[in-house]
């Protein structure tokens, strides 16, 4: 079978019934957003911040505000692609019951999705991990400059960005650099992200997985699905006989498990799809 069978296969299951759908860093790359990694799994980026780590040094917690702060530009400005609107048309035509994403960047919600999945959280709130106390991201960069006067924080071009902000930048230029505390209680702050080593929340998983149990199947979109927060619910689908389709350019987790593939661009394969469901005035998405 080919990827355009596949993609005709898809496209009829979006008219027999809403599918769930599960997202990764794929879809937000032609936004400018980078991958964590390429399409043999293997990582594109330094490596992430542990959970446990970032809680007990406060020489990790400063490696990461420093590097984030530098990187917050790139994530910060992004703009929804064709395929996050192609996404939030069709939800909004019926054809997607729920929207789960692996990615932190809020460009779903950006494109006009509602009731987004974040099972990783959003990196445009930060939480302080003693009284819970939310801010927007946006106060904390604010924070960050008053309290690092002439720290470079606008030149993230020059340096490899992950799809969470996180810069890479050499040890010695960050060993000054000032984290403001919580101006609640005067606790650490976090980004409202899980970090690697961390769980996602069980409400968050178990919304997600109810999603899961009343869609016709699940498509699954510019993702590996190589870390189980994501695989779990490809491998619940197939457990319940539903369909499972990728569209990934690249190997993924769960390749034994799909019904089918498309190995070709996010955001053209959406609109195609978006196109097939409700012919229409949609040329503009892709603009």
């Amino acid at each position: 079978m080919t990827a355009s069978d596949d993609l005709s296969l898809i496209s009829t299951l979006l008219q027999t019934g809403p599918l769930a759908v599960i997202t990764g860093a794929g879809v937000s790359t032609a936004s400018g957003i980078p991958a964590y990694r390429d399409q043999n799994g293997q990582w594109l980026q330094s490596k992430p911040i542990q959970h446990q780590e970032f809680l007990r040094s406060e020489a990790v917690r400063r490696r990461y505000w420093a590097r984030s702060f530098v990187g917050r530009p790139t994530i910060g400005q992004a703009e929804p692609n064709a395929g996050h609107r192609a996404l939030a048309e069709l939800a909004a035509l019926g054809a997607i019951s729920a929207l789960i994403t692996q990615n932190v960047d809020g460009l779903h919600q950006k494109a006009g999705s509602v009731g987004v999945v974040e099972l990783h959280g959003g990196i445009d709130r930060v939480r302080c991990l003693r009284c819970q106390e939310i801010y927007p991201r946006s106060t904390l960069q604010a924070w960050l400059r008053l309290a690092n006067p002439g720290f470079d924080a606008d030149s993230a071009d020059r340096f490899r960005v992950a799809p969470d902000g996180d810069a890479h930048l050499e040890d010695a230029s960050y060993a000054g650099f000032s984290v403001p505390d919580c101006t609640s209680c005067g606790g650490v702050l976090k980004p409202d992200v899980v970090f690697f080593g961390d769980s996602v929340p069980r409400e968050r998983v178990a919304h997600a997985a109810r999603a899961i149990e009343v869609a016709a199947g699940l498509l699954v979109v510019g993702t590996s699905l190589t870390v189980y927060s994501g695989f779990r619910f490809a491998d619940q689908a197939h457990k319940l006989g539903k369909p499972v389709y990728a569209i990934n350019r690249g190997a993924t987790r769960a390749d034994p498990l799909l019904t089918g593939k498309v190995e070709a661009d996010c955001g053209e394969t959406l609109y195609r799809l978006l196109r097939d469901f409700a012919p229409g005035p949609f040329a503009e998405i892709c603009g």
